[in-house]
């Protein structure tokens, strides 16, 4: 009887474990996020993302340093889907599968748009698979954002993708072709 009730309670305590697990995205300290933009005429983008937060810390320039490659997020990768050709930043970006990456520096990051998906994100060691390199506009936020966020605003050419975190903001202009 006492192997029976043990058995029971150890079934239950992973049937609960794989329960959390399976719908815990809510609970990883970066959990999943997109953004999305509608170009018109049926064009979108889609962006996937894990967002970090920076419970307490200072995050780009310390943690993550200046001038080093970031993930743009935490966890896999960040995904960039256009069903269209694009113009990113004044660099030709084809319809497909990319993953964008960033170069923080103070004055001015760094998009990087690369051919190369599936990866977890770090380190980066794919150079020869990128589709462009553009500079982003930064510029202070009025309030520190806790949240790692990606968004796209629309625009009357198409939109901008901005990334906003502590009291930063770096963006660059998204038109169709």
């Amino acid at each position: 009887m006492h192997r029976r009730i043990a058995l029971l309670t150890f079934v239950v305590l992973l049937a609960a474990t794989a329960f959390a697990q399976m719908g815990g995205d809510s609970n990883r300290p970066s959990p999943p996020a997109s953004a999305s933009c509608d170009l018109g005429s049926g064009k979108t983008i889609k962006t996937d993302y894990s967002s970090p937060r920076l419970r307490g810390r200072k995050m780009i320039g310390e943690h993550d340093p200046y001038g080093k490659v970031w993930r743009t997020g935490a966890n896999e990768a960040t995904t960039f889907v256009t069903s269209a050709d694009v113009n990113v930043g004044g660099a030709k970006v084809a319809a497909g599968n990319y993953t964008i990456f960033t170069i923080p520096n103070p004055d001015k990051w760094t998009l990087i748009v690369n051919k190369k998906t599936g990866e977890w994100g770090i380190p980066y060691k794919y150079e020869s698979d990128e589709v462009a390199r553009v500079d982003m506009k930064v510029s202070n936020l009025p309030a520190q954002v806790e949240n790692f966020t990606i968004a796209y605003d629309k625009t009357a050419t198409g939109c901008t993708l901005r990334l906003d975190w502590d009291t930063t903001r770096a963006s660059v202009d998204i038109t169709a072709k």
